[in-house]
């Protein structure tokens, strides 16, 4: 049974929680599916973390692209890409970035952080007008992804399985829980939720990096767990 981690996104305590919880359903593989450090407070103790697992299959989210070449990068998010270098250090980053862009799970299942597509392009709770170009040409029965931090499996229109795991360090879809996923032997999903300190990460965040111009909206998103207010 192989644990699906996405967008962990330097949160520790998060990604601690998870795997204690797929350590006790039995989990014995796992997946990292890219964003694993940016915005968080503990980036370093993050990424170690993951890189004690074994046997793993990591590939790299656009956090990992953007943390590498910060001009690739949005303009207002290239502070926290510059704050996620200086902490992991350059080797690091350039080693995250050499990553895959998806992996073959068997069985007929790739995964991606976004889509086939793009990193940052992906699929929604319901089906998008971009669908059918985001799954041209793509002949497995199952994709996996991550990147909107939003929970949830069906079927295409074409017939081809989309499953979000959600996201382990920064959940976006009003439940504070981390999310992630086990992919069972027999080929089955379940998506699981596992509480924790969530309080704790924005005043960690705070305690770090204090008033930087860039945390006003990953603070939001740790404290909220919603991409925008509402």
């Amino acid at each position: 049974m192989r644990a699906l981690i996405y967008d962990v996104h330097g949160n520790v305590l998060a990604l601690t929680a998870v795997l204690a919880d797929a350590d006790a359903q039995g989990a014995g593989e796992y997946f990292v599916g890219g964003d694993v450090a940016l915005f968080g407070p503990w980036p370093e103790a993050t990424v170690d973390r993951l890189g004690e697992l074994s046997p793993a299959t990591w590939i790299r989210g656009n956090g990992e692209r953007w943390t590498a070449d910060p001009g690739a990068a949005p303009e207002p998010v290239r502070p926290a890409t510059a704050a996620a270098r200086e902490a992991l250090g350059s080797a690091l980053v350039e080693d995250l970035d050499a990553l895959p862009e998806s992996a073959d799970l068997g069985d007929g299942t790739r995964a991606w952080h976004g889509s086939p597509v793009s990193d940052v392009r992906s699929f929604t709770p319901k089906p998008g007008d971009d669908e059918a170009e985001l799954l041209d040409g793509v002949g497995e029965r199952r994709l996996i992804f991550g990147h909107t931090h939003l929970p949830f499996a069906r079927t295409s229109a074409g017939g081809v399985e989309l499953v979000n795991p959600g996201s382990v360090g920064m959940p976006l879809d009003g439940d504070h829980r981390a999310a992630y996923a086990l992919l069972h032997d027999d080929g089955s999903i379940e998506h699981r939720r596992v509480a924790y300190d969530h309080g704790a990460v924005s005043a960690a965040l705070r305690e770090r990096y204090g008033d930087a111009t860039w945390l006003a909206a990953p603070l939001h998103r740790f404290t909220h767990a919603r991409f925008e207010p509402r």
